[in-house]
């Protein structure tokens, strides 16, 4: 369900939420089922290919509706919603609706992560911080940024992702939900974070996407689709891709008509053809009759 953005529409949420993970972990008792276990020591994040030019994110999170080519303004509020996902993961979401700015503000602050072992504090400064997300520094984006890390840090989410088989793959602990940014404080131009060493999980067995960071700074203009799907090509190693035009609407969050929004798609694929993210972009009819976008990854 969703819930408008008003102070009274958030009451009970974390109630909601709680009432929620208990159901999750005595679902997970019966069935046996041990969550992934907690990392009881202070893990680094360390990726293979993370450098100064890319920026990493979960493949099962890159690939949900978590992040959304939202238009600004007022959004939503949201407990125990179901994200679009691939079928073998259930992520369940509370918090804000969050858009594409959000994820560059979320890539970069586990960027700024791998520098400290996962569950201590992360320090960086706030203008050097929105310099590396490609804006710019005074009052009103240091304002933007703040509200941002308020809506990762109210941000919750409970994922399950099992095997083809049923057997569970990926579970974090259900006894409470997880967090994108755990907490953070602000003191003379300086922030102080907190990701929660689970997150560590999220990244194993290399199921993560690496996003060309240099690209994603040269988008133009309103290209905030173009940049949501650059993530959902960097889930994949597969060279030719394609997504059913009904199921990347959904993911999209987008709730206008179809032929709206196969224009819109169509733009998105010439923004990231023209960046050289993928050649080939086009909208086609597949042997099954389903609308689907094609494009080949560089």
């Amino acid at each position: 369900m969703d819930l408008h953005s008003t102070p009274s529409a958030t009451v009970g949420v974390r109630d909601e939420l709680l009432a929620e993970v208990e159901a999750l972990q005595a679902r997970w008792r019966a069935a046996g089922i041990k969550p992934t276990p907690k990392i009881e020591q202070p893990t680094r994040l360390f990726l293979p290919g993370l450098t100064d030019i890319m920026r990493a994110m979960p493949n099962h999170i890159a690939r949900s509706s978590l992040f959304a080519p939202v238009a600004p303004g007022r959004k939503k509020i949201y407990k125990d919603k179901v994200l679009v996902s691939r079928s073998d993961a259930i992520i369940k979401f509370w918090g804000e609706q969050l858009d594409e700015s959000q994820a560059d503000v979320w890539m970069q602050a586990m960027y700024e992560a791998r520098k400290y072992p996962l569950g201590e504090r992360i320090i960086f400064k706030r203008a050097a911080f929105l310099r590396a997300i490609g804006r710019h520094t005074g009052n009103y984006e240091y304002k933007w940024l703040h509200r941002a890390l308020l809506a990762l840090s109210f941000a919750m989410i409970v994922i399950e992702v099992r095997t083809r088989d049923g057997k569970l793959k990926l579970g974090i602990d259900p006894t409470r939900a997880l967090h994108l940014i755990d907490k953070f404080d602000f003191e003379d131009g300086t922030y102080a974070i907190r990701i929660d060493p689970r997150w560590h999980a999220m990244y194993s067995n290399s199921e993560f996407a690496m996003v060309d960071w240099n690209k994603r700074l040269q988008f133009g203009l309103h290209q905030d689709m173009a940049k949501a799907l650059q993530r959902l090509v960097a889930t994949s190693s597969d060279p030719e891709q394609r997504n059913a035009l009904d199921w990347l609407k959904s993911k999209l969050e987008y709730t206008g008509r179809k032929t709206d929004f196969e224009d819109a798609i169509s733009r998105a694929m010439n923004e990231l053809v023209r960046l050289e993210i993928i050649r080939d972009g086009r909208i086609e009819v597949s042997s099954k009759g389903r609308t689907q976008a094609v494009w080949t990854k560089l």
